[in-house]
């Protein structure tokens, strides 16, 4: 099993072949326990993060996502019926449908994997009865998708399996945001599954929203770490504000088009300043604030490009922190221990650092010079914790492989 691996393109280095060596052995050694002895094949998708570029996928934008070193890892193997037997390693819960049951089961987790092969069968993948154990290691409530990541490992796995593999990336990646919509009762976009279908270990995506286009970038900080703090809060009102914006938008691509008659404006991603400019006195203040950021982050996105090709992550660290100066200030989603991490990563001399996600919550993504990363997440820690109650939880990222057959 480890020979197969140590084959495998793109081990970044000892700690994570490690890394992945256990997982493996962990998966098959509870696969081997509650099946029939037997083993199967191992597959594994990864979380997301998303270094620049939020609220941009509903203005018709870019988003710049990579996949990471935290993931989904599950065993599969055909049992000769109809029936899928499903193991959650971490949930320690068992459950048990037919593959074609009208309504699936009732636990939320093993939906994810009832949608998903409801989905593929209408792509025309001949899904029968298998037995299955997976586990995952992407932390909860971080903002790194591990439902995409639990979608992702299954529709390669089953593509795999029953497919003959002629579903395409792009196909699988709808079928993941299929499952959320029709199975799992979330109106999601597609970059947490593109970004663990697609995610190529050191490279970041930019993916255009409205083309569905994309192109990878290098992405090698050497001489810097990556690395998530979780805030550990998610505020209420998330959902209701995130609608309030997405309204405010819609307002301002409204006033463009009474406005700019004879040019076809769909979403903000349509204007430039000047047309911003023109209809500043037609909007309310509130919504020129936020089509202001948007356009500001649309600018922002294609300046990383540029920095990336250079090599140049002081300019994406710069970006970053105005990234996150307009979320908090502009778009309106941060909310006091968002902007405190953010304000301790400045006077750490952290290199960028911004929110991460829809906001009101979650983490900050942050840019750290080596040498500055001991201090920076002892200072965090224990500043943070002084002020809020509770320290921070720290996730180093390392950007890593997307969806794949480990053996």
């Amino acid at each position: 099993m480890i020979i197969l691996f140590l084959n495998a393109p793109n081990i970044l280095n000892i700690n994570y072949l490690n890394k992945i060596i256990m997982d493996i052995e962990h998966v098959r050694s509870r696969f081997i326990k509650h099946f029939d002895g037997k083993t199967g094949n191992i597959y594994a998708s990864p979380g997301r993060i998303n270094l620049i570029g939020e609220h941009t996928d509903y203005n018709g934008g870019f988003v710049f996502p990579g996949a990471v070193d935290k993931g989904i890892m599950a065993e599969l193997r055909p049992n000769g019926t109809n029936t899928v037997m499903c193991y959650s390693i971490d949930l320690k819960d068992r459950v048990e449908f037919k593959v074609d049951d009208p309504k699936g089961p009732r636990a939320s987790w093993a939906r994810y994997i009832y949608g998903i092969i409801q989905e593929m069968k209408k792509l025309g993948v001949d899904v029968k009865g298998f037995n299955t154990a997976f586990s995952g290691d992407v932390p909860l409530g971080a903002g790194m998708s591990s439902s995409a990541a639990l979608e992702s490992c299954f529709a390669f796995a089953l593509n795999d399996l029953f497919g003959d593999n002629k579903v395409s990336k792009w196909d699988m990646v709808l079928a993941g945001q299929a499952t959320e919509h029709n199975y799992c009762g979330v109106n999601c976009g597609i970059m947490d599954q593109f970004a663990s279908v697609f995610g190529q270990a050191g490279k970041l995506m930019r993916l255009d929203c409205r083309s569905r286009e994309f192109e990878y970038f290098p992405f090698n900080p050497e001489g810097y770490k990556l690395v998530l703090l979780d805030s550990k809060v998610k505020h209420e009102l998330a959902s209701s504000a995130y609608n309030d914006r997405r309204k405010s938008c819609e307002n301002v691509v409204a006033a463009l088009q009474r406005k700019f008659t004879d040019k076809k404006i769909e979403t903000l991603r349509d204007a430039d300043w000047e047309m911003l400019e023109a209809v500043k006195g037609d909007v309310s203040e509130e919504d020129y604030k936020r089509a202001h950021y948007v356009l500001g982050e649309k600018d922002r996105v294609l300046a990383v490009c540029d920095a990336l090709n250079a090599s140049d992550y002081e300019t994406v660290g710069q970006k970053m922190y105005e990234t996150h100066y307009g979320l908090s200030k502009e778009y309106e989603v941060s909310c006091a221990e968002l902007d405190y991490l953010n304000e301790l990563a400045k006077e750490s001399g952290v290199t960028g650092s911004r929110i991460m996600g829809g906001g009101f919550g979650g983490c900050t993504i942050n840019l750290v010079k080596n040498d500055l990363y001991d201090k920076f997440i002892i200072d965090a820690k224990n500043k943070y914790a002084a002020k809020f109650g509770h320290a921070p939880a720290v996730y180093d990222v390392v950007i890593s492989d997307g969806s794949r057959k480990i053996c």
